[in-house]
């Protein structure tokens, strides 16, 4: 197998560890990449953001692949979700506490089946307020944060597939198929208000994005044994002469 070239361009595809931001793991990728190298600076991108509390496949483009990331980024997306049914949360995941809660006695396995139907082709989703959406020019996020009032629009999206995996109130675990743009906390929000009830995500897993899956990922531990096992280490630069080319070899004159 040919050694990658970092420097020139590359495709990565690396398993995000749970708490990390996505710039962290950009980063981390980076510093590790400029030592190996022996260079202060290096072109690294990512194709799709994962919230901190998400863990799964994250792909790194760096070079002249950083033009790649629109292409990666249109890719299909799979996870593997976990939602907790009965109560919601102001970030619909587990980074704030509930905020509400609500019956599930009534909740069947058919019934979570059936709701999910519902949201299978292409359908509005609005983004959670705690999101990197913009609004007038600012982050959704940090307008929450501070407790703002603001209204987002709905998003046009598809859901490919859609699969109950595991049933066991008041937690269900589903496998979603999906276009990009799509935010399963909101889709979590919106299987509990389907259900008529609420619903947060207790936990999150990219498997797919593309191509690439989640059995194609390095893990951040294996950063420095992909390096040293994969990417070539840059040509050093030939020894300038000791002498000057301008000598004449005055022999036999």
């Amino acid at each position: 197998m040919e050694k990658l070239d970092l420097i020139a361009g590359a495709t990565i595809a690396l398993d995000k560890p749970l708490t990390w931001s996505s710039f962290s793991l950009v980063n981390k990728f980076r510093c590790e990449a400029c030592r190996y190298l022996g260079i202060k600076k290096l072109k690294v991108g990512h194709a799709g953001t994962l919230d901190p509390l998400a863990t799964g496949v994250m792909i790194l483009c760096t070079g002249k692949h950083t033009k790649r990331i629109d292409e990666l980024q249109a890719g299909r997306k799979e996870y593997i979700a976990d939602i907790r049914l009965g109560q919601t949360t102001p970030t619909f995941d587990m980074e704030t506490e509930p905020d509400a809660f609500f019956p599930t006695e009534h909740i069947t396995r058919e019934a979570v089946e059936e709701a999910l139907k519902g949201f299978i082709g292409t359908i509005e989703q609005v983004p959670p307020a705690f999101s990197a959406v913009k609004v007038d020019g600012r982050r959704a996020y940090d307008l929450a944060r501070k407790g703002r009032d603001f209204e987002l629009k709905a998003k046009t999206l598809v859901i490919d597939e859609i699969e109950l995996l595991d049933y066991a109130l008041p937690q269900i675990q589903i496998r979603v198929v999906c276009s990009k743009g799509t935010y399963i906390r909101a889709l979590a929000r919106d299987i509990g208000t389907a259900l008529g009830s609420g619903g947060h995500l207790t936990d999150l897993r990219r498997t797919r994005v593309g191509d690439y899956r989640i059995e194609d990922c390095y893990r951040v531990e294996d950063i420095q044994a992909f390096l040293r096992e994969y990417v070539a280490l840059p040509q050093k630069k030939p020894n300038p002469p000791t002498h000057s080319p301008y000598e004449i070899d005055n022999e036999g004159y």
